[in-house]
């Protein structure tokens, strides 16, 4: 009675337009009052815990600032030039930078939304003018974007790991190959099309080009080995890490490319001068512009709208944790589990199950909550079938990607159709030709595990576990 309750209350709730984060929150009190002897202070209580219990979810607001520092910058044009230089030359090479540069943003980031608004906005238009249909660059990025949240470090995998309890650093180690691999398999098929469509490609630009492009993004570039590196090495816990790359992210828009801020329009180094003048010069700069900082409007919008994404995240994380102790207490993941292992379902069969749900949970919900919701549920039922966690936290996230491009919520969808100031039906039709590649891709990655595993039992093994 208590399971049915509360879903009928969750679905109603979504039909009548509430928003998730009120959905999730209204379903679990109501259930709470009517089926439960707590009292409104214990669900106070247990809000505040949600949050101030799970150590990893800290890391979400910082990667949230870092990307919007990032973001905001010129990180993104430093990276794609980077990019051009590498692959430029091939059939789809421009195409190919662009996906190169989202995987590579993705690392810088942990946004799939951020890493589209941030590429498509420069190199669609450039796309465009090279000969690509526009309608063929907006599905490459609108899909190449959806590795912001399977390229470490994720937003979406750390709150995996909360939902479950498995370790963000595992999960972060598990993602790299498996991003890497879509990324490779969205070049090929661009490879193949840009033959058969005889889209002209670029000069080789020379390796001084690559060299000077390689430095240009450095400072970007730096932000995936002090994260990831910190990670990987054991020197640092992601929320360490994440609390990190904000500052850095900080520094390296506003003191070091000085795309934003008080040094905005003064150059590091002025013609004729010295190095020790140029090194003095600008200490001296950076000293005397910190109290302005404070007071930098573009500085200020970064921030604020860094917290507003970053609020309305918690928000739903802490309504769906509450929501989650609901079905905790009622034992309705443990009783799913039981009835599903009766059923006699073999692992590859309940994987079959699983992508079905999520793919159907995709076009209506935001990721964050799909995962908050269903984790609970489908963990238990994979680790009684033998399915590793880490595993199927791939798969979710894989799933959450398909749904970022699936109508009606999909936000790549309205990221897609903002920059190019088409509607959401041309969004719609330009990406669903390259969402076969993700489709195909996560058949892949559900029925072959070492994909996944291979990098944590890597690192296991060299540190002796």
């Amino acid at each position: 009675m208590t399971t049915v309750a509360l879903f009928t209350l969750l679905f109603g709730c979504m039909m009548l337009g509430i928003p998730i984060a009120f959905a999730l929150g209204l379903s679990s009190l109501a259930t709470i009052l009517m089926f439960s002897n707590d009292s409104l202070a214990s669900i106070t209580l247990k809000l505040f815990e949600a949050l101030s219990e799970h150590y990893t979810l800290l890391a979400i607001p910082f990667f949230i600032l870092s990307s919007a520092f990032l973001s905001t910058g010129g990180v993104a044009k430093r990276i794609i030039r980077f990019a051009l230089s590498m692959v430029g030359h091939i059939h789809g090479g421009i195409g190919m930078a662009s996906v190169m540069a989202c995987m590579i943003f993705a690392a810088v980031s942990g946004s799939s939304p951020a890493t589209v608004a941030a590429i498509g906005s420069i190199v669609i238009v450039g796309m465009v003018k090279a000969g690509y249909p526009e309608s063929l660059a907006a599905g490459l990025i609108g899909n190449a974007g959806t590795l912001g949240i399977l390229i470490p470090p994720s937003i979406v995998m750390l709150v995996y790991s909360a939902a479950t309890e498995v370790s963000a650093s595992r999960m972060f180690m598990a993602g790299f190959v498996p991003g890497i691999m879509m990324g490779l398999m969205l070049m090929l098929v661009l490879y193949v099309v840009a033959r058969y469509k005889k889209i002209p490609c670029q000069p080789w630009a020379g390796l001084s080009e690559i060299f000077s492009s390689g430095f240009s993004a450095l400072g970007g570039l730096m932000l995936i080995i002090i994260v990831l590196g910190s990670i990987y090495g054991g020197i640092a816990s992601p929320t360490e890490a994440a609390a990190v790359s904000a500052i850095y992210a900080f520094g390296v828009a506003i003191y070091g490319y000085r795309d934003m801020g008080p040094l905005k329009s003064i150059p590091w180094r002025k013609n004729g001068e010295g190095v020790v003048a140029m090194l003095a010069r600008n200490l001296g700069q950076m000293v005397v512009t910190l109290p302005r900082i404070i007071v930098d409007k573009e500085i200020n919008k970064v921030v604020l709208d860094a917290s507003k994404v970053s609020i309305m995240l918690l928000f739903i994380i802490a309504n769906a944790m509450l929501f989650a102790h609901v079905l905790t207490t009622e034992r309705i993941p443990h009783h799913i589990a039981e009835m599903i292992v009766q059923w006699g379902l073999s692992p590859w069969m309940f994987l079959v199950v699983v992508n079905i749900l999520l793919l159907i949970a995709g076009n209506f919900m935001e990721p964050s909550a799909i995962l908050l919701i269903m984790a609970p549920i489908l963990f238990p039922i994979s680790m009684k079938l033998g399915i590793d966690p880490i595993h199927l936290g791939i798969i979710m996230v894989v799933n959450m990607e398909i749904g970022m491009l699936t109508p009606p919520v999909g936000l790549n969808l309205f990221v897609i159709s903002g920059v190019t100031k088409n509607s959401m039906g041309w969004a719609i039709k330009s990406c669903m030709p390259w969402l076969m590649v993700l489709l195909t891709f996560l058949v892949i990655i559900t029925y072959i595990p070492w994909i996944s595993l291979c990098l944590p039992e890597f690192l296991d093994k060299m540190q002796g576990y």
